[in-house]
Formats: structure tokens, sequence, C-alpha cells
């Protein structure tokens, strides 16, 4: 493999997992995010195990109108795009985004606003190319909206919507569009968090992401069985789950 692919929000978990599963069966990474030094490390790191290419560079998700030359400058640095995965998003806290409004619109903003930002500027480039994919993390709490991070869920229940449309417009041109829903994974995001169960490790995520790229799946929840978690959650009437403490 020589296809070049970008990763934004590299540093995350889920992307090192997914990153050195493209790094091991050859691809040429560049790896985009906001911590250089974190992306330099990490660079290093692909590269001595997995003798590829591994470039990186500073990305500004809320920076829109950077986002066009940063794309370019991939592009002059790695040739034409073979994918995307978008892998940046904010939690927040919902309590806080109750009581100020400026924590709702960053928590929209990052999960939402920025990414359609750069992803609509990547459709562009692998439409025109007539092949290639990209792969989004959305998340099971875009399924439901659920008390405890309604504002969060409401974003990327939006962006999962987007990617439904993405990959309906981009299908006649060849391009796959992958929308991946993860459960509870060891992150830094969920690190001290109460409640969680069946939490996955990031390197199994990445590595299930690459996997359905790689088969052309359209949706994935990561692991498996949080399709069926959310399949029973979705299929409660709203006059009980109103009752609910979620």
């Amino acid at each position: 493999m020589s296809g070049a692919i970008l990763i934004l929000g590299a540093t995350s978990a889920i992307a090192r997992g997914a990153a050195a599963a493209w790094a091991q069966r050859g691809y040429r990474l560049y790896l985009a995010g906001r911590d250089v030094e974190s992306l330099r490390r990490d660079a290093a790191d692909l590269t001595i195990r997995y003798g590829v290419a591994v470039h990186f560079g500073a990305f500004d998700a809320a920076a829109h109108d950077s986002h066009a030359a940063f794309l370019q400058r991939v592009t002059e640095e790695m040739g034409e795009l073979e994918g995307v995965l978008l892998a940046f998003g904010y939690l927040g806290s919902q309590a806080r985004a109750a009581a100020d409004f400026r924590e709702t619109l960053i928590i929209i903003n990052r999960n939402f606003v920025d990414a359609v930002s750069i992803l609509n500027l990547c459709a562009d480039q692998l439409e025109q190319r007539g092949r290639g994919f990209i792969a989004g993390i959305a998340s099971v709490a875009g399924d439901r909206g659920r008390q405890s991070n309604y504002t969060y869920g409401a974003a990327k229940g939006a962006f999962a919507l987007y990617l439904q449309g993405l990959r309906n417009r981009l299908f006649p041109a060849g391009v796959r569009v992958l929308t991946i829903k993860p459960g509870f994974v060891d992150t830094a995001m969920t690190f001290g968090m109460p409640g969680l169960f069946l939490v996955a490790a990031p390197q199994d995520v990445g590595a299930r992401i690459v996997t359905a790229v790689e088969r052309g799946r359209d949706v994935i929840y990561v692991p498996w069985f949080w399709r069926y978690i959310m399949l029973i959650i979705t299929c409660i009437p709203e006059r009980l789950f109103k009752r609910l403490k979620l």
C-alpha cells in the first residue's frame, strides 16, 4: 500500500490505534492536531515501528478560515489523499452547558461545525479524485438524547446525520463514508467518569475502524454489542424513557 491517509485529531487514543493499524498495512500518514510535540513523537514512533512515511502538522479545528490552506499543504506534502479519519471531539460538561451557553457552543462547534468545515473540503477533493474514503467518529450518545449528556449527544447525532448525507452524495463518485459509533472507550475523554461499563481498549477500536474501511462498511458500532444495546434503548417508549435516570 502507498496511499496517504490524513488523521484529524491524531493525538486521540482511538486515532493512535487506527494510525498504528494503517501504518502496519504500509499506508503513509499525515497526523494533524493541536499538540505538535505529541504529533512529532507519534510520527517518529510509527516511522520506526513500521517503516512508513509519517508527516505531521498543526491543525486548529476551530479556525475554519485556515482549513483550505491546511488541506492544500497536506496535499502538497503527501500527494492525493486515499482517505481521511476525523477523530477530534469534545465531551464537555452537560451541567456547565446547562448553566453557561458558552460551554454549549464549544460542544456543538467542536463536534459538529468544526468537523463539517474541514470534511466539506475533504469531500470535494475526494469526489474530484473519484475514489477514497472518509471516516468520522460520531457516538452512541447521538442515537437518543439522555439527561446526562444531551448537548454532546445532539452534536454527535447531527454529525452522524451529516455523514449519512455525505455518504449518499459521494457514493456515485466511488467515495466511501464510514460512520463510527463508539460506546465507552478507555480514553482521556472518559478518564475518571463514574458508571462506565464494557469499556473498550482504544487500540482495538482503532483496528476495527481500519477493518471497517477495508470492508466498505457504512456504519459500525464499536464494540459491536453497542448496536444491540442502543437498539434496546431506542425502542423504549418515550413515556417510559423520560422517567429513567440516564
